[in-house]
């Protein structure tokens, strides 16, 4: 043992340069004179071919221990991983844009339909969507890794077929920050925690740019046509409690709950967010033509580039916050109604 010392002290001082590095990415600077030198045999390593095997067979040894992680995804389940994954397909739309948020678009290998953010990612592959994947175009791609929901029907499929699957999904801003996180740990990218540094930055900075005065209004977002609601609990309605909003949605309903349209009409929200899908619809349910907001115009119809921005838990939610703050700002609320003469209202 004492005849390699020197061969497996070296490669411990190879092990101390940056994840950058390790991750096989080198930095563009000139490489210093006091750099940490590559394992070379030492001469205490040279007597002998069986001694040289031994010391070259332990440096590759503290390498292959050094890359090796393992990550626990959103169901519990460890994965364990010898290297850094190169070649990743997510099934997330939200996955994928935080992939390249953290700087690892490149090693996106495919994406799912609905994946469209960045621009990038269009020219990848699609194999199917995230629920119903095509498993057959997924294991043609040989991924080191698939991303996808926790509720995606295909994690048991593709573990069966030996391909390793990491089950991510976040729902509020607290997931968004332990998602970005996992991925940085998973892909091994330093300070991934910037990205979530930034979105909480940005979020606020929306929700100073609203008047105090537009604060306080009552709100429906429609996430989806059914109607799916954005409850308190989910990152939709953090973001509206960020901008002072209040939320007719009660936090027992869960983060995206079916409603019954009834809910609605009783509350009569000041305000009424939702995608152009809904929006064709909405003035045709029962009871909704009479809503203060549909009389009042009082709503936000946003096209489906917006929606994407709007209903995903990732890096874009700044710009999420920022369309809802526009939103409130161009439908300001009902002025209240003059009192009369005798003290009552007019109506």
């Amino acid at each position: 043992m004492n005849r390699c010392w020197r061969i497996t002290r070296t490669a411990f001082g190879y092990f101390s340069l940056s994840l950058w590095e390790r991750a096989g990415v080198r930095p563009t600077h000139a490489q210093s004179s006091t750099a940490a030198p590559s394992p070379q045999p030492s001469p205490a390593c040279g007597r002998g071919s069986k001694s040289r095997a031994w010391c070259w067979a332990a440096g590759l040894l503290l390498t292959t221990t050094a890359h090796a992680h393992q990550v626990t995804d959103d169901r519990g389940v460890a994965v364990h991983f010898d290297a850094p994954p190169q070649r990743v397909v997510s099934l997330l739309p939200s996955l994928t844009e935080t992939t390249c948020a953290i700087g690892a678009c490149a090693r996106l290998i495919g994406v799912d339909r609905y994946s469209n953010f960045p621009p990038q990612v269009q020219k990848l592959p699609q194999v199917g969507g995230g629920l119903d994947p095509n498993i057959e175009a997924i294991v043609a791609l040989k991924p080191d890794v698939v991303l996808m929901a926790t509720s995606s029907r295909a994690a048991d499929r593709l573990r069966a077929l030996g391909v390793k699957v990491v089950a991510l999904e976040p729902k509020t801003a607290a997931d968004v920050r332990r998602v970005i996180g996992k991925l940085g740990q998973l892909l091994v990218v330093p300070d991934a925690e910037r990205v979530a540094r930034e979105i909480e930055a940005g979020v606020a900075a929306a929700a100073q740019s609203l008047p105090p005065a537009l604060r306080g209004q009552r709100v429906y977002f429609e996430a989806s046509p059914g109607p799916h609601a954005a409850g308190p609990q989910s990152f939709i309605g953090e973001m509206l409690r960020a901008l002072g909003l209040a939320n007719i949605i009660g936090p027992e309903l869960g983060p995206f709950p079916k409603i019954n349209p009834e809910l609605v009409v009783r509350a009569d929200p000041d305000l009424i967010m939702a995608g152009e899908r809904s929006g064709s619809e909405i003035a045709r349910r029962p009871g909704w033509a009479s809503l203060r907001a549909v009389r009042g115009q009082r709503m936000c119809v946003f096209n489906a580039q917006e929606v994407d921005i709007l209903v995903r838990p990732g890096p874009r939610m700044p710009e999420a916050a920022r369309l809802m703050a526009r939103c409130v700002m161009k439908t300001p609320p009902e002025p209240p109604a003059a009192s009369s003469p005798t003290g009552g209202q007019r109506q």
